[in-house]
């Protein structure tokens, strides 16, 4: 098992008025040449929850820290017109807060974290302050 000491949010810079699949995600993560989705799980606007990388797998969503984090990305992201916006469904919240807390059992010490408070991201991903979060 790898050590994992990070939890990296991401949004898939979708608008919230199109549907972005998950395989639409696999799509253009392999179009980038990756063998497959990069985060580790993918949370669909209906909720759902994806597994898309096993989290003994090291996950290609954050450069400088896939060795010890894992990678959830929720579709959306962007507003109708194409800005940066908290688009997450209250069906993601709810699947997103119990992974989060299914995740903080596995890993305890990890931190969670934004794609966007990385240094050297330049990013607004995952368009919403990730520190709701840091108390569970």
């Amino acid at each position: 098992m790898r050590t994992i000491n990070l939890i990296v949010i991401h949004c898939s810079a979708t608008r919230c008025n199109k549907d972005f699949p998950v395989e639409a995600l696999e799509a253009c993560h392999r179009a980038r040449g990756f063998n497959g989705i990069g985060y580790h799980y993918y949370i669909t606007k209906d909720g759902q929850l994806h597994l898309t990388r096993s989290e003994d797998v090291q996950g290609a969503h954050a450069k400088h820290y896939n060795k010890n984090s894992i990678g959830i990305c929720y579709e959306g992201g962007l507003d109708e017109k194409g800005k940066p916006a908290d688009t997450r469904t209250p069906a993601q919240k709810r699947t997103l807060l119990a992974l989060l807390k299914s995740l903080r059992v596995d890993f305890p010490d990890a931190e969670i974290l934004g794609h966007r408070d990385l240094p050297w991201v330049k990013k607004a991903c995952p368009c919403f302050d990730v520190r709701e979060y840091q108390g569970i």
